[in-house]
């Protein structure tokens, strides 16, 4: 079977333009390929801007013929993407959920006999697709959630380590006590695993290789703030203004965080626009510094990833793939 490429890597480190500049390759080469996200917050409609989907990089620019020989006809190529734009704004999108969509549209993929490549900055959900966790589906429990509802955040960040404790669980996925929406819904999650013991989903083993999209620091602290200036003066707020006005409630967009969370808490007057940039810009830094956090324990944990420098030229790092991969 072949491998499932997989190309991670910190925001900013255009992995994403990447993934779709190796898929061209094998698509001029005459064999499709497809590229399934790995991203957290791209499941969700309307939520463009801010979770920088950017799907202008899944198109390039390719030659419609295959003929070795030099051509002048091209065009632009639109390559297939899986897992974006799959759920509605407000809902609570899940790892359950993600390994169930991942699974169905990898076996399409593959079904097809097409090249999947699998891209993102969501460690969790490539680990749990690469390593085959085996998850149960937790439903709300609503009555826990009034009960916790006046709890401050360090109160429940104490309750989910005490029941992490209890479950034999690991407290190491730092997004879980981003805001009190969080840590309730993990605390529902680990109350639910406590006392309801239930099957969990077997998830098939996946041959993969992956490739890690390796930026030098201060390139990438550059990049996240030349890209936030950007998001901005390319509608972002009216972004959130729009998704508000659709009645999402505040705190579901704040749930998101990032650009949802301080966005959010501009548009509604409780920070100022400079506040409000300077705190995200912030976030978003410290948020890639987690993503490598995550990837070098990925490493600790044994999955051996290939890191590859974001600087090289494109065509350069797509060759380097294909030697890492096998296919020179």
């Amino acid at each position: 079977m072949q491998k499932l490429i997989t190309i991670l890597g910190p925001t900013a480190s255009g992995k994403t333009s990447l993934a779709t500049a190796l898929a061209a390759h094998f698509i001029r080469e005459g064999r499709a390929a497809e590229i399934l996200s790995a991203d957290s917050r791209q499941v969700y409609r309307g939520m463009d801007i801010g979770t920088g989907k950017d799907l202008e990089d899944y198109e390039v620019e390719v030659s419609l013929s295959f003929d070795p020989r030099p051509s002048t006809l091209e065009s632009r190529l639109k390559i297939p993407y899986h897992l974006i734009d799959i759920c509605e704004p407000g809902t609570k999108y899940n790892l359950f959920e993600y390994q169930r969509d991942f699974l169905k549209a990898y076996q399409d993929i593959v079904s097809r006999e097409a090249q999947p490549i699998l891209c993102g900055g969501t460690g969790l959900y490539i680990e749990s697709v690469l390593k085959g966790y085996e998850l149960s589906p937790v439903p709300q429990n609503p009555e826990l959630r009034q009960q916790l509802a006046e709890k401050t955040l360090p109160e429940l960040t104490a309750m989910l380590k005490d029941l992490k404790a209890k479950t034999g669980s690991v407290m190491h996925n730092k997004t879980d006590v981003d805001s009190c929406q969080r840590a309730i819904r993990a605390i529902e999650i680990e109350t639910y695993n406590l006392h309801t013991p239930t099957a969990r989903r077997q998830f098939p083993q996946i041959p993969y290789i992956i490739i890690g999209v390796n930026i030098d620091r201060e390139e990438r602290r550059r990049k996240i703030t030349a890209r936030l200036k950007q998001r901005l003066d390319e509608g972002m707020v009216d972004e959130i203004r729009g998704l508000l006005g659709r009645g999402i409630p505040a705190d579901d967009l704040i749930y998101y965080g990032l650009e949802y969370k301080y966005i959010t808490e501009y548009v509604i007057g409780k920070l100022s626009y400079d506040e409000m940039f300077r705190q995200l810009e912030i976030a978003i830094h410290q948020f890639a510094k987690r993503q490598m956090t995550w990837f070098r324990g990925m490493e600790r944990r044994g999955f051996h990833i290939h890191w590859i420098d974001a600087m090289q030229p494109m065509e350069n790092k797509v060759a380097r793939i294909l030697e890492i991969v096998g296919l020179v």
